[in-house]
């Protein structure tokens, strides 16, 4: 079976008054229908990566690549216009805070409506159930009334099912998710990653799962990329992250705490471990 996704030598670059600086150097990698995490520091080219597979990276910004591929569709030739098509339709993807990404003047429905109608053209009455539909998908209870709120009516985890809701119905065959729950409690984490889960598996899509916390991804997804100043350090099988080899990936796992804490004070990362090499 071909990859649905294939990368080679990504490239993300802006300028600088010091000169231009590369915050993806060189990334390459394939996905299936799987469940991939990204995983690194903060500014370590993950979220950026994301954005690049959508072409999302504006001016003054340049992204490059030898490669890029969806579904054996070249995005590289793909120009503005023929890029809609593609957003939101066969890749999705939810951003880190709804509060952000929600409109905050349009009800949660009408938002999750035109998410779909961008793409289909669709009786309203059917529109109206699949948006009913997909909110119960993500278990919100009372639909009716929770599409006829505005976005700052909901809390925070409700918030981040919405936009789930809105980035699945139009079924994507690829669904990019940057760390959709860093501002929710563990509880409601815990939901949201269920739900995604159970939605990836159902419609066989593959999923980019980007996150800093190396415990929830490597109980969560397939593969895990290790990301650090816009590289790929370390790819492994999720169950297998604890026996990373790397002095990057072995300094992060150092630094989680543990509920039976001993040490009088977490390592930080010595970066001259590798810096040199």
């Amino acid at each position: 079976m071909n990859p649905l996704l294939e990368i080679e030598n990504l490239r993300v670059t802006f300028p600088t008054p010091r000169g231009d600086l590369e915050v993806v150097r060189g990334l390459s990698f394939t996905l299936g229908r799987e469940r991939l995490g990204i995983v690194g520091e903060s500014g370590s080219g993950k979220s950026m990566t994301g954005r690049s597979i959508l072409k999302l990276v504006r001016a003054p910004g340049r992204m490059t690549a030898d490669k890029l591929t969806f579904d054996g569709i070249d995005l590289l030739t793909r120009s503005e216009r023929q890029m809609r098509p593609i957003r939101g339709a066969r890749i999705s993807m939810v951003m880190q805070d709804p509060k952000f990404s929600l409109n905050p003047v349009m009800t949660i429905g009408e938002q999750i409506a035109e998410a779909l109608l961008t793409h289909q053209r669709l009786p309203r009455r059917e529109v109206n159930n699949r948006v009913l539909t997909m909110l119960e998908s993500v278990r919100i209870a009372d639909p009716e009334r929770v599409a006829k709120l505005y976005p700052h009516e909901v809390s925070g985890g409700m918030g981040q099912r919405v936009m789930i809701a809105m980035m699945l119905i139009p079924e994507p065959d690829l669904l990019i998710a940057d760390e959709p729950t860093s501002a929710l409690d563990v509880s409601v984490q815990a939901q949201v990653l269920d739900i995604i889960d159970e939605l990836v598996k159902r419609k066989g899509m593959g999923l980019i799962f980007i996150s800093h916390d190396l415990n929830l991804v490597s109980s969560y997804c397939d593969r895990i990329l290790v990301m650090n100043t816009g590289e790929v350090v370390e790819e492994c099988k999720a169950g297998e992250l604890m026996n990373a080899k790397h002095p990057y990936t072995r300094g992060l796992i150092a630094s989680i705490p543990r509920l039976d804490e001993t040490r009088t004070e977490l390592p930080v990362l010595d970066r001259s471990a590798w810096a040199k090499k």
